[in-house]
């Protein structure tokens, strides 16, 4: 069918470079001390726009960095009015957009209410002086709070991000972090695992020494602590790395988690498109003079097939059998071969119309994943 969501885009994701600084662990696509290139970025996002043709209605609307709200109130106005022409929202739609607790104010929130953002993820990481100075985040806790308190009157939904593996990270630390999220009143989390990601700060600093991770035993401990506080707080566990109230769940990133199609722009932004999947130039110079080099490939209907079994099963729901036959064509026992042995080790839950981690399997779902894979 032609308007199938694996077919067609019902989201877009626009990114925005710009940062303060660049964290420890970021390995991102950003550009830090370029300010004064804002406006000439903006200029360049508009030119790929044009290369849609015409504009094109999505459920969901994300903007992501970088920092966007690290935007200027005029060049801020002037990206929100850009998408609402190119990117114009259905009804009921999500429009979500990444934001770090130091560089929102009233004046920019207010301008993203008017303009029908509704959800805001907030780069928290830790309410730890400590962690936070380990990953070289720029805010304090007490910002964190002020930014919460601003968006609750406009903002219908906020969602806070949390990093756990912190070097020196205590449980008693996470927990304190998790339960000073719930005490905000939000209503979504995420919970990520730091990572060392090659050439960031953080993993010069371990290669060298000087730094020491957790063991993966005290990792575990961590995640699963995060698991029993926010369930017991009433938060749905509804992707390995997500929690939200009823209702509250990140539509647009479950379209990632369900491989359906989606649009990408900007510098170093990925776009899935008719069975094609290309990532823009990371080079922000190139960018800028127009130079946008996709890196294009088009996989085979197995490889989907494989692609799509691996991002569904993050999901709590897991795969249904008769949904994921009408979306790749293939039957999920045909593609996973191993999956009735993973059943019988207890990381996979098999319920003849859906497959789904297990408790257990949650704590080793790459695994798991590798596996099937």
């Amino acid at each position: 069918m032609t308007d199938a969501p694996w077919l067609v885009p019902q989201a877009a994701y626009v990114h925005i470079p710009f940062c303060a600084h660049r964290c420890g662990y970021c390995d991102f696509a950003i550009v830090v001390g370029k300010d004064h290139l804002m406006v000439r970025y903006l200029d360049a996002l508009e030119a790929e726009l044009e290369t849609l043709i015409q504009p094109r209605p999505v459920q969901t609307l994300f903007i992501g960095g970088g920092t966007p709200s690290h935007l200027p109130e005029a060049q801020l106005e002037r990206l929100l009015r850009v998408l609402k022409r190119w990117f114009p929202l259905e009804s009921d739609a999500e429009y979500s957009i990444e934001a770090n607790p130091e560089s929102l104010t009233a004046d920019k929130i207010v301008l993203l209410a008017q303009h029908g953002v509704n959800r805001v993820s907030l780069g928290a990481q830790s309410f730890d002086p400590r962690s936070l100075a380990v990953l070289q985040r720029s805010h304090d806790p007490t910002t964190i709070a002020t930014a919460v308190k601003c968006l609750s009157g406009s903002i219908s939904q906020i969602s806070i991000d949390l990093i756990f593996g912190v070097p020196g990270q205590t449980v008693a630390h996470w927990t304190d972090d998790l339960d000073r999220a719930l005490n905000l009143g939000i209503s979504h989390i995420s919970t990520y695992g730091l990572t060392y990601e090659k050439g960031t700060s953080l993993w010069k600093q371990r290669r060298s020494g000087r730094l020491i991770p957790l063991t993966e035993d005290d990792e575990l401990t961590l995640y699963q602590t995060a698991i029993e506080r926010l369930t017991k707080a009433s938060f749905t566990h509804y992707e390995i790395s997500n929690f939200a109230l009823e209702g509250r769940q990140s539509r647009h990133n479950q379209i990632y988690w369900a491989n359906y199609a989606y649009y990408g722009i900007g510098l170093g932004a990925a776009r899935y498109v008719g069975g094609v999947r290309e990532v823009n130039t990371r080079d922000f110079d190139a960018y800028l003079a127009g130079r946008r080099s996709w890196q294009s490939e088009k996989l085979s209907p197995l490889d989907r097939a494989r692609e799509t079994m691996a991002v569904q099963l993050r999901r709590a729901e897991g795969i249904h059998r008769v949904f994921y036959r009408r979306q790749t064509g293939h039957d999920l026992d045909a593609v996973a071969p191993r999956l009735a042995a993973l059943v019988d080790q207890g990381v996979l839950i098999d319920t003849s119309e859906r497959v789904f981690l297990s408790a257990n399997g949650k704590y080793v779902a790459d695994a798991v994943i590798e596996k099937l894979l």
